[in-house]
């Protein structure tokens, strides 16, 4: 009579011991596991709608589901400045992309009297040695090939002495933002502009 009984019990007894080992998993488990990666605090909800993006929730009713794609890594504050700078510098960046590479200007040429005057205000004044660029005094701008990389088209400054230098537009553009934007302008830059683009 005994061993039937004892039989029986052995299926109970295997699943009370397999619970005890996974309990007991458990708890040494969460004393002892790698910690798991925390949300930023950044990008938690404020219950204020002034720092969300025109894609974040707008309810005030967060859930993980409502979180911008990168929050866990994207800090809210930056994630505004950025999409700040991008349209501050949106023009300017345009309208060089478009004199060196429509087609509008052939190498040699010099810009016209209101693109001069958008590239110097906009661009070279930004430029970090732009008093050595323009040395003797500014005659125009023209677009041309670089000298030593001559797939690449450049803009150049033609002084008043007959001497000319190229400048990059980029540059320029990055000093702009290191000067307007300092708090987020390291950060900008490496995400935004290739490396060797100064």
């Amino acid at each position: 009579m005994a061993a039937p009984l004892l039989l029986r019990s052995i299926p109970y007894l295997r699943l009370r011991l397999h619970h005890q080992h996974q309990d007991q998993h458990r708890i040494s488990g969460s004393l002892f596991a790698t910690p798991r990666r925390l949300w930023c605090t950044a990008a938690a909800p404020t219950g204020s709608h002034e720092n969300l993006s025109p894609t974040d929730n707008a309810t005030g009713d967060w859930s993980a589901a409502d979180l911008p794609k990168n929050a866990r890594c994207e800090d809210t504050d930056y994630r505004k400045w950025k999409v700040e700078i991008l349209r501050d510098i949106e023009p300017i960046t345009s309208l060089a992309k478009d004199i060196l590479h429509s087609g509008r200007y052939i190498d040699g040429e010099r810009l016209t009297a209101e693109d001069k005057k958008i590239v110097v205000d906009k661009l070279l004044a930004y430029h970090p040695h732009s008093e050595d660029k323009i040395g003797s005094g500014l005659d125009s701008i023209m677009v041309d090939r670089h000298p030593t990389f001559k797939s690449s088209r450049c803009l150049f400054v033609l002084r008043t002495d007959g001497g000319w230098i190229d400048f990059s537009y980029l540059k320029c553009i990055q000093a702009y933002i290191r000067d307007k934007y300092p708090s987020h302008a390291e950060r900008f830059i490496r995400e935004h502009f290739k490396r060797g683009s100064g």
